[in-house]
């Protein structure tokens, strides 16, 4: 029953902390953290061991797929030089020299064992740096930090998995680890496609009998990105980059017919997965500092002199991932814009401006996926071993989040002055376009719609019904017509029309509560008429 409450209380600061975090002016990660911190305090001792084999199964793989779902590929595609460059290049680049800055720097730390620690150090995490940023970011460098997000998560992971195996068995080539990475790298890309595509062949074959119940498959759904890894490490592939594949071939399948409302529940309860588990993690971090601080100075006589030194190498190795991070912003930035000039090609979206090299440094926030890596390190190295400076790496990883979480809720809103947040208007005109044709196929399809031999009153009925129909779709027209003061106007009715849908629903609603408390109906007509009204609601869009 302890395991049952600990996981109840962390729910709910997870979702108490969201609305502490619309009050205090800070990112939710660090408002998590505090929490977690707080609660572990020994006043209150919460405290929760965790199993690092667990940890990473639990929360990675969810976390992956739902990037890999979310990622806008064709804005990925378009990046994917830049984004390589960051998401591989600059992996190995942190993994070189911070692992063999922090062997100088802490010397009882292995070599193996400090390149490891600098891949775990490598994802990032574009989710905090959007709510930093509030969106402000121009959208080429946000996009370049989901995209390296989603592929530095993968590539910096599976180099601390390999760092990880040289320091457990003492072997390293060069060659052979080249090799395996790739054949890992390529199978675990493989696995999550050929396993995504089955999944979304089978439930095609569901749909084709009827057997469309949203439940069952959003629960298909859930259990992808777990049977996605299980099944690439099984096989010896990386289950890591086995989930971000499944997740990016899983948003392509996900467009199958008769699944609105199964897509509907899919994305509602992935916003809550993602979420929960994001807070979870820093829930955890919070929880775990006590004893991760308590493990550093175990061994040492003096507590503050020890912390305060620990304190000090933290911000030593930040400040390293920092300078390494720029150095190799700026110079691939402007080598790449010097390799376009010359092959005749366009300029990059946007300039490689002083500013834009450090809002991409600063922006290389580590978040979540980092946690996890490090949580999983193993307690033994063999039996009757333990892991050397476990607590350690742990403790630099966490210093290493927190202060790039600072760093950047200080540095982003002044590297952001004085640019606005600007209309995306290539993407609104893809938004008007696709309405616009929509409708007019929606318009075409009832004007060439053959109906079944029928009276003249049905006949009557269904012209009508067709023109009421057509009219509603012409309207959509108008409104994303190109004049722009046919599209003021428009958009006013369509305003005000809303304005009165809305004030029409809610009393229809208020009304069924009338009769619900009256007991007129029952609840399970409240439930399918609400049901019905609350999706009409929904129907209507956000208030412009």
């Amino acid at each position: 029953m302890q395991t049952a409450y600990t996981v109840l209380i962390l729910l709910m600061l997870v979702s108490v902390s969201r609305l502490v975090g619309r009050v205090i002016p800070l990112p939710l990660p660090l408002v998590q953290i505090a929490a977690g911190a707080l609660l572990a305090w020994p006043t209150l001792g919460l405290h929760v061991a965790l199993d690092p084999e667990l940890f990473l199964f639990l929360f990675l793989p969810p976390l992956l797929f739902s990037d890999g779902w979310r990622m806008p590929k064709r804005e990925l595609w378009r990046l994917r030089g830049p984004i390589l460059t960051l998401a591989v290049g600059l992996v190995l680049f942190t993994v070189v020299g911070a692992g063999y800055f922090i062997h100088w720097l802490l010397p009882t730390i292995p070599l193996p064992v400090a390149f490891a620690l600098a891949a775990v150090l490598s994802p990032t995490d574009a989710v905090a740096v959007s709510a930093i940023s509030q969106n402000r970011l121009p959208k080429p460098l946000m996009h370049m930090l989901q995209g390296e997000a989603l592929m530095n998560d993968a590539s910096g992971l599976v180099t601390f998995k390999f760092a990880l195996v040289a320091a457990l068995t003492g072997v390293f080539s060069l060659a052979d680890a080249s090799l395996t990475f790739v054949l890992v790298a390529v199978g675990g890309l493989a696995v999550g496609v050929a396993l995504s595509w089955l999944v979304g062949r089978l439930r095609a074959w569901m749909i084709a009998r009827g057997w469309d119940d949203p439940a069952t498959h959003v629960v298909f759904m859930l259990l992808l990105p777990f049977a996605a890894y299980v099944l690439a490490e099984r096989l010896g592939a990386s289950g890591i980059l086995s989930a971000v594949a499944a997740g990016m071939m899983q948003s392509w399948l996900d467009l199958l017919p008769r699944q609105t409302s199964t897509r509907l529940l899919n994305r509602s309860v992935w916003s809550l997965l993602e979420f929960a588990f994001n807070g979870l993690i820093f829930l955890l971090l919070g929880l775990q500092l006590p004893d991760i601080i308590k493990a550093v100075v175990s061994h040492e006589t003096t507590l503050w002199p020890t912390l305060l030194y620990r304190c000090l190498d933290v911000i030593a190795i930040f400040l390293v991932l920092v300078v390494l991070r720029f150095i190799w912003v700026q110079s691939i930035w402007r080598l790449s814009g010097l390799l376009r000039r010359l092959r005749g090609k366009s300029e990059l979206t946007l300039v490689p401006t002083a500013r834009s090299c450090w809002l991409l440094t600063v922006g290389g926030v580590r978040g979540a996926v980092t946690l996890a890596g490090v949580m999983s390190v193993p307690l033994l190295l063999a039996p009757g071993r333990n892991f050397p400076e476990r607590d350690l790496l742990i403790f630099i990883a966490a210093g290493v989040i927190l202060l790039s979480l600072v760093c950047a809720c200080i540095a982003l809103p002044l590297l952001l002055r004085g640019i606005e947040k600007s209309p995306d208007e290539k993407r609104d005109n893809e938004v008007r376009e696709a309405w616009k044709k929509t409708a007019e196929a929606a318009i075409h399809a009832l004007e060439i719609e053959e109906s079944a031999p029928q009276d003249a009153a049905q006949a009557a009925l269904a012209t009508e019904l067709k023109a009421r129909i057509m009219s509603e779709y012409r309207h959509q027209l108008e409104v994303f017509n190109d004049s722009a003061e046919a599209q003021a106007l428009a958009l006013q009715m369509d305003q005000l029309e809303r304005r009165l849908r809305l004030k029409a629903l809610r009393a229809q609603r208020l009304e069924l509560y009338s009769l619900s408390r009256q007991h007129a109906v029952g609840d399970d007509v409240l439930r399918e008429v609400l049901a019905d009204l609350d999706l009409s609601e929904a129907n209507l869009g956000k208030e412009k």
